[in-house]
């Protein structure tokens, strides 16, 4: 609702929504009745409210009275379907609502690949001193006069290889195995290829050297339980893991009292869970868990997997890392490039239109980046704070 404000009290709210779905209802029950024309039941605009319907509500009808109640997402019996299953606009089926940090959106995600090389070395000889003499100031743009003076060799521009586009519900660390091997399919793989926290995990760390020839860069993401959160507590990294015993020992020396192999999201896992005689009297036990049951139970990374991600975590620490990691930092630039031409706002309703747009877009990028490139034109900003804007309007 777009056009007025809703009510502000959550009760009328409630009754805004119920007398909503009993109007759809009586709808739909004219359009299925069986003297309504069959073809009524065949339009979009009839089966849309539908499903709209059987998602967010439940209906009874007992002695005549129609009893009408919205589903909840802690309701066990009649909760919400997932997000990405639930629709959440009728005028586009496939928008779905995202979050990232703060930030809420209704619609798709875009995902981008592009090269990231570093400039080739000159071996013409006709650059090398005005190049070697500017590198450290001017950089590129060094480069660029040396070839204008001769130089027939070329820098490459960054080049989008990939676009994906997903509903907004799709994490990043699901994609990332699906371009890694769209990119082997199409001869496309990188070498190394740097990503953000959120594309990666440490089985797909350990197996896209093996499977595509990728050896991925990137800080894998930070332990997720509540203490590890709030700073306070019991994290994971306090719990010592003896994969020969099969048993994980707590910071107060208690031992697990099982071991458990798992799956959690479809990924090898082990469960290994504390005695509730251990942890229910234990003092430190709101520093470690808030479970009902009075124990903690902790998931552990088989032992390659976790011999990876302490090696993977180490190395983050390192300026080799860091320095490497710090080429990801041109794909910001890339997304405000794509964003300046269109792809922050959908142009065409479902995720086929989008999806051939994003392509669009890319291929109509990767047209613009070689003209920058031999014209000396800089690509798009990112944007620029208040106090650049200061230092440059002071500057001119």
């Amino acid at each position: 609702m777009t056009s007025w404000r809703p009510p502000q009290s959550e009760a009328r709210r409630e009754e805004l929504a119920i007398a909503c779905a009993r109007d759809g209802y009586a709808l739909l029950e004219a359009v299925y009745d069986p003297s309504s024309p069959p073809w009524l039941r065949e339009l979009p605009a009839a089966g849309v409210p539908r499903r709209v319907l059987v998602q967010n509500c439940t209906r009874t009808i007992t002695g005549g009275r129609e009893v009408i109640k919205r589903r909840e997402k802690e309701s066990e019996g009649d909760a919400l379907p997932p997000g990405h299953a639930r629709i959440a606009s009728p005028y586009d089926t496939d928008a779905r609502w995202g979050v990232k940090r703060e930030e809420f959106w209704l619609g798709c995600k875009l995902h981008v690949t592009e090269t990231c090389d570093d400039p080739p070395p000159c071996t013409c000889g006709l650059a090398g001193a005005a190049g070697q003499a500017a590198a450290g100031s001017a950089g590129e743009g060094a480069q660029d006069r040396g070839h204008d003076k001769g130089c027939a060799h070329q820098v490459f521009p960054n080049l989008i290889t990939h676009v994906a586009t997903t509903d907004a519900t799709v994490t990043g660390n699901q994609m990332t195995t699906a371009i890694c091997e769209d990119l082997a399919r199409n001869n496309l793989a990188p070498g190394p290829s740097c990503l953000d926290s959120g594309h990666l995990s440490a089985a797909v760390v350990v197996s896209a050297p093996a499977t595509w020839g990728i050896a991925l860069i990137g800080p894998l993401l930070a332990d997720t339980p509540a203490q590890a959160r709030a700073g306070a507590g019991y994290a994971r990294a306090g719990f010592t893991v003896d994969y020969d015993a099969q048993a994980v020992t707590c910071p107060q020396g208690k031992t697990s009292a099982f071991w458990t192999p798992c799956a959690q999201r479809g990924k090898d896992a082990i469960a290994a869970t504390f005695s509730a005689l251990d942890c229910g009297p234990c003092p430190a036990r709101s520093l470690c868990t808030i479970s009902g049951k009075k124990r903690r139970q902790l998931t552990v990374l088989p032992r390659d997997l976790a011999e990876a991600q302490t090696a993977a975590r180490a190395a983050e620490k390192t300026i080799p890392f860091r320095a490497g990691h710090a080429r990801r930092a041109g794909a910001e630039g890339t997304m405000h490039q794509a964003a300046s031409h269109g792809a922050r706002r959908a142009r065409y309703r479902g995720l086929p239109k989008t999806r051939l747009d994003h392509v669009y877009m890319a291929v109509a990028l990767n047209l613009l980046r070689p003209e920058a490139s031999w014209t000396g034109t800089p690509l798009d900003r990112q944007r620029t704070s208040h106090l650049a804007r200061l230092e440059l309007g002071l500057v001119a």
